[in-house]
């Protein structure tokens, strides 16, 4: 399946620290935003103060924008969950921080993390933004949510070892190209210490590995591969067409 771009979509990309959004779909993110898509950041564990060579707040801060500017996107929603810890905070204030940010933006496309994901705190937020996406079955008036996707998360996603939720299958894809991938690998210079030498996942290396090898999946010139979880198709001319995986 490819991912379609729509004037009408607003994108939402929830993930649980600073960089996860860039790894996950920077490059399609930039690509939607050059197509006229709003798509914002919603960062749950916006300090990530167990990370090793953690900048200062105000530098991180700083990095969150500069990268977010990098790729086109809206001003990210940036919360302060505890880092490597979310399962210590109540499920629900995770969603609802993760529905206050459906309702800021009108989103009704969002990306987040594999519940198989290796980082425990992915895990969290991905639980949690499946019970958020519901939202608009909840409350009256809300955009209906298009669609629904998991994002591969390098040194996350590939490390996660077999589990009860499966591994990450990729079902839809994005052509990025040479430009977009390179919109992506600015983007993650943007947050200072966190890119690593091979062969470590988060080098530049791998980041532009998988994209092609995405891209020779899809027949496509370097691509993002996402998992559809909910894809509703009556835009394409069907009353009421949901796709989900199963």
């Amino acid at each position: 399946m490819r991912l379609l771009e729509r004037d009408s979509n607003r994108v939402l990309i929830a993930v649980a620290h600073p960089d996860d959004e860039v790894l996950g779909a920077g490059a399609t993110a930039a690509k939607l935003t050059d197509a006229g898509v709003a798509a914002t950041a919603c960062i749950l564990s916006g300090r990530a103060n167990a990370r090793t060579h953690r900048p200062s707040d105000a530098d991180l801060l700083t990095d969150i924008g500069a990268a977010a500017d990098r790729l086109g996107m809206e001003r990210p929603i940036v919360g302060d969950f505890p880092n490597i810890a979310m399962n210590t905070v109540d499920h629900i204030k995770l969603v609802q921080f993760i529905e206050a940010a459906i309702l800021e933006t009108g989103s009704n496309v969002i990306f987040t993390h594999h519940p198989s994901d290796l980082n425990d705190d992915h895990r969290q937020v991905s639980s949690a933004c499946q019970v958020a996406a519901r939202i608009a079955q909840r409350r009256a008036g809300l955009p209906p949510l298009r669609s629904l996707y998991f994002m591969e998360v390098l040194s996350s996603t590939d490390w996660g070892f077999p589990g009860a939720s499966g591994p990450f299958l990729p079902t839809a894809f994005m052509e990025v190209g040479k430009h977009y991938m390179e919109r992506k690998l600015d983007a993650l210079a943007c947050y200072r210490n966190v890119m690593r030498p091979l062969p470590h996942p988060r080098s530049r290396e791998v980041v532009r590995s998988l994209a092609t090898y995405r891209g020779g999946q899809s027949g496509m010139i370097y691509a993002e591969a996402f998992q559809t979880v909910m894809s509703n198709l009556s835009h394409l001319g069907g009353d009421n067409v949901i796709q989900t995986e199963g």
